[in-house]
């Protein structure tokens, strides 16, 4: 909660004072509605979709990766998993997450709006690919997820650059526009300049938000090592998982950031590179 209050505060501290400068220079008068009306609709717009993919986002995951939930173990393997999840939330301070299995590729996922009613799931491939340690490591790195709350982190940080990005292309839009106050409204050059903008501080957005992304992976695999008790076992993991190839591909594009293995890429990769996260690890056991 204090989390969510600081992030909160942030994002309206900020455009508060983006508010105050464009008074300051009168650039409101450039904007048909008045600038506070404009912070309000961009926080609104900003925030309304990556608040509701967060509470949707473990129905859609069940559905999307057809995820079988456990809700009574049918063999020794399905109640390994599940101790294996309750051991680790309790170890966390965390409520029980559902725990679920699904087909696919090596890879797991954790997801939810609420830390104490979340979703962790692992793929068959995983469990098929890996010893048992290391889908224990994996296991724990996806507990540490949620007990970090990197989801309602993660919806908070995509809240507050989608703000920025409705904000900011529309005010620029209506410097390009020359509109005045009593103007019948916007121009041609107002929706070109924004539609343009908005893709554009869109990517630079998703760049952002993928870097918060990265750091967030080299903590819950510090947290697995703690949970663990050493951080051998992730290591291994990583490196297994890096010899599969798991770049996440059978998953969601929404989903891939939720997995224990990303995409493959750069600037807008949601993980690390798995030789990175293997040396993070090396240093935090040193």
């Amino acid at each position: 909660m204090q989390r969510i209050m600081l992030f909160v505060l942030t994002n309206v501290a900020v455009m508060a004072v983006v508010g105050l400068i464009s008074s300051l220079f009168g650039l409101g008068r450039y904007v048909g509605q008045s600038t506070l009306q404009l912070m309000t609709y961009s926080l609104v717009v900003g925030f309304s979709g990556a608040i509701v993919s967060l509470l949707m986002s473990k129905s859609m995951a069940k559905m999307s990766m057809r995820v079988k939930i456990i809700n009574q173990p049918q063999n020794a393997d399905e109640a390994w998993i599940v101790e294996t999840v309750r051991k680790f939330a309790e170890k966390s301070g965390i409520g029980m997450p559902e725990v679920g299995i699904y087909d696919g590729a090596p890879n797991a996922f954790a997801t939810g709006a609420f830390k104490n009613s979340a979703l962790v799931a692992v793929s068959t491939g995983l469990l098929r690919g890996m010893t048992r340690e290391e889908v224990e490591a994996v296991i724990g790195h996806e507990v540490a997820h949620v007990a970090n709350g990197d989801m309602v982190t993660m919806t908070l940080i995509q809240g507050v650059m989608n703000t920025f990005v409705v904000f900011a292309s529309r005010m620029i839009g209506s410097l390009v526009d020359g509109r005045r106050d009593g103007n019948s409204g916007p121009g041609v050059g107002y929706y070109a300049t924004t539609m343009v903008l908005d893709v554009l501080f869109g990517f630079l957005a998703g760049i952002i938000v993928a870097w918060f992304s990265r750091r967030r992976e080299f903590r819950a695999d510090r947290g697995a090592a703690q949970l663990m008790g050493q951080p051998n076992s992730m290591m291994n993991a990583l490196a297994r998982l890096g010899g599969m190839q798991a770049n996440g591909a059978d998953m969601p594009k929404n989903m891939a950031a939720m997995g224990i293995a990303g995409n493959i890429g750069k600037l807008f990769s949601t993980h690390p590179p798995m030789e990175e996260r293997i040396a993070a690890l090396k240093a935090y056991q040193g």
